[in-house]
């Protein structure tokens, strides 16, 4: 096919990221792979890049350690190192850090994400990025932003309802580098609610219900509920 749109860099928000003569490009480039250390370390490396925009470097470390029956502490630590590619200034360094601890049916979890450089975070409009703050909405992933995340998971099958699950979670952001030298904060709140049909001519048909609030002193302010159907195919 020859219809094809090219990609650009997302600039919203407070990342203060300038493009030069060229906007958009035609070509993403993306390498990397994962290696198991042990079985309970894994990392990973991979490249991506926006030609002649912005270079980027992914890194993360996954440790899962088992603390007896049914319960488990899990560190998620990633590193983010984004230059410019001859056409635009972006200069970032994105640090975050997940700790979860898994008991039964709970799972309890702290984050912190840190950014520094001349820019905020850069990734292709439209798609996902490797920031622990990627929430329902934000991503908090704005010039020197500071942020810090709470979050509880419950799947019911432990209650013996198979299939439900609930999540909720709250970040708030603070540190954005404004114009004028005024500071930036934001925070969202997102709760999902889902059940998966688990038996019967219906199985495996998944519904979701996500809501998500958004507070910021430099953005807009979003109230949005998302309702999602879902149906999971084996093809073989």
């Amino acid at each position: 096919s020859s219809n094809y749109e090219e990609m650009a860099v997302f600039n919203g928000g407070a990342r203060n990221i300038v493009l030069g003569n060229t906007a958009t490009s035609d070509e993403f480039m993306f390498a990397g792979g994962k290696y198991q250390f042990m079985p309970e370390l894994t990392g990973s490396y991979y490249y991506g890049g926006l030609d002649g925009i912005y270079k980027q470097h992914n890194t993360q470390l996954v440790h899962i350690m088992a603390l007896g029956e049914n319960q488990s502490f899990k560190t998620d630590l990633r590193y983010v190192r984004s230059t410019d590619d001859g056409g635009s200034n972006v200069d970032n360094n994105a640090f975050g850090a997940l700790f979860t601890y898994k008991l039964g049916g709970h799972a309890f979890t702290g984050g912190y994400q840190t950014l520094s450089g001349d820019t905020g975070f850069a990734y292709v409009s439209g798609g996902d990025n490797m920031l622990i703050n990627l929430l329902q909405i934000n991503d908090f992933g704005n010039e020197d932003e500071k942020s810090w995340q709470v979050r509880y998971d419950y799947d019911f099958a432990a209650a013996g309802i198979p299939g439900l699950s609930l999540m909720t979670r709250y970040v708030s952001g603070d540190n954005v580098n404004l114009a004028g030298g005024a500071e930036g904060e934001e925070w969202e709140r997102d709760t999902d609610i889902a059940y998966v049909v688990q038996s019967g001519p219906l199985k495996n048909l998944g519904m979701k219900v996500r809501n998500a609030t958004v507070r910021s002193n430099f953005g807009s302010d979003i109230n949005e509920t998302r309702v999602i159907l879902s149906y999971t195919l084996a093809l073989w």
